[in-house]
């Protein structure tokens, strides 16, 4: 599955690879890699693969999971076709709660003690990832874990994962696509091991020379 999600997003550049032309993260940081998965919803051959990958990966990582909770803004889209496939039902947390209204953060019906899964397009350092569970389990869920679609694999994002208690399953990964980017020619072999090399330590810039 890992390779076969790696070989779509390359296929409809959702996941684009420019180790000569790095793209500079707001952080500042000089990256060889981008990653959009929006692009998925307006294809829809991918989006199909993708979202049942994501129903297939809750029933066999997530059995007892009876709620789906898409992160705002980029998981909503994603968390709400797999529930249809699943016939289950979803909802989202907000970055941050409305200031008007209800003020909810958390939008659709939450049962305290209703078993969860987030359901997120892409987790790198785990910040924002965490913040949602946090805020789900401050309502009473019991989150069983995340499932996203591409995961950069990051040791601060896995360590932050870890402290957190959050289990993070992904259909694919970065170590993955650069394997699959230079089979199907992407990239040349040759930039492989550098592409590895940033990701060992992304603020190091030595991987560009």
């Amino acid at each position: 599955m890992e390779k076969k999600i790696a070989k779509a997003l390359l296929s409809i550049r959702a996941v684009f690879l420019s180790p000569d032309k790095p793209f500079t993260w707001a952080s500042g940081i000089k990256s060889p890699i981008y990653c959009d998965n929006r692009l998925i919803l307006t294809s829809p051959e991918v989006r199909r693969e993708v979202e049942q990958a994501i129903a297939d990966t809750v029933c066999r990582e997530f059995p007892e999971a009876e709620v789906f909770m898409g992160t705002s803004t980029a998981g909503i889209a994603h968390a709400a076709i797999a529930a249809a496939i699943l016939d289950k039902p979803m909802g989202y947390v907000r970055g941050s709660a409305k200031d008007h209204g209800r003020n909810n953060r958390i939008e659709g019906r939450l049962l305290p003690g209703q078993k969860v899964v987030v359901i997120e397009d892409l987790i790198s350092t785990g910040g924002s990832c965490i913040d949602v569970v946090e805020a789900l389990r401050e309502a009473g869920a019991d989150v069983l874990g995340v499932v996203s679609i591409f995961t950069y694999g990051m040791e601060k994002g896995r360590r932050r994962l870890e402290e957190a208690g959050v289990r993070n399953v992904s259909l694919t990964n970065f170590d993955t696509l650069v394997d699959v980017a230079a089979e199907e020619g992407y990239i040349p072999a040759s930039d492989v091991e550098r592409l590895r090399r940033f990701m060992a330590n992304p603020s190091d810039e030595s991987w560009m020379k």
